[in-house]
């Protein structure tokens, strides 16, 4: 997959700690990852985030969205981006793609001194995007099965393999690693969080049906068409026409 591709599908699912997305390719896709035979624990688990996020999490994130302007917000969302581009960069490198590790790299580079500390996104328009890799999709490009579906209490939908990656994901956390200072340490997480809550607001309307299950579903997709590089195997032959 193109990097382009790529960046489309990053943008478009966002941070999904509560979930909310679209439908990457068909729902055949579904059926080649691990089912989800804890689902009536998930349901618990996720009824128990979604109240969360419609007590405490959405309000929050609104009142951040009315009261901070557009050009903070979009700085805020850049500089927080720009650091997870280093998760990303190590990622690339441990799947050994040279290509991709050479694009985060000039990423990082261009934001972090011509973006102002990532403050700006220059290197987007330039036609370098996001890649955005995980140590989930390191596991799953060396061959490492997703394992069943599974939400995590806060954090929202994952699987047994994706659930595990957050461990090591978190050594690549630049905010987290550099910063000693507690209060701002969290208050940096804070607006993190809060910055992708807001990102998920224009998603809500896309959710149709059961909500869990639609979450489910568009997670797993997503997740296989990240590990696939946007490789879709669509399986269609004569019988299809």
């Amino acid at each position: 997959m193109s990097l382009f591709t790529k960046s489309l599908s990053k943008t478009s699912f966002l941070t999904l700690c509560l979930g909310s997305s679209i439908g990457l390719y068909s729902s055949a896709a579904v059926s080649e990852v691990e089912s989800d035979p804890w689902e009536g624990v998930n349901r618990i688990t996720y009824g128990f985030n979604k109240g969360v996020d419609l007590v405490v999490l959405r309000p929050l994130a609104k009142g951040y969205e009315f009261v901070t302007p557009d050009p903070v917000e979009k700085g805020v969302h850049n500089f927080f981006s720009n650091l997870s581009d280093v998760g990303s960069l190590v990622n690339n490198l441990l799947q050994l793609k040279g290509d991709a590790s050479a694009h985060d790299f000039s990423r990082i580079m261009l934001n972090t001194t011509f973006g102002l500390g990532g403050i700006l996104d220059v290197a987007t328009p330039m036609g370098s995007p996001k890649s955005g890799e995980d140590f989930g999709q390191t596991l799953g490009y060396w061959g490492v099965g997703s394992g069943p579906y599974l939400v995590l209490p806060f954090l929202g939908p994952s699987s047994v393999r994706d659930g595990f990656a957050k461990i090591p994901d978190s050594y690549t956390n630049v905010w987290g690693q550099a910063v000693d200072h507690v209060p701002t340490r969290n208050t940096g997480y804070g607006l993190e969080v809060l910055d992708a809550r807001v990102g998920l607001f224009p998603l809500e309307k896309l959710i149709s049906g059961d909500e869990y299950s639609f979450v489910r579903d568009a997670y797993l997709q997503r997740r296989e068409f990240s590990v696939r590089d946007g490789r879709m195997d669509t399986g269609f032959d004569a019988s299809d026409f």
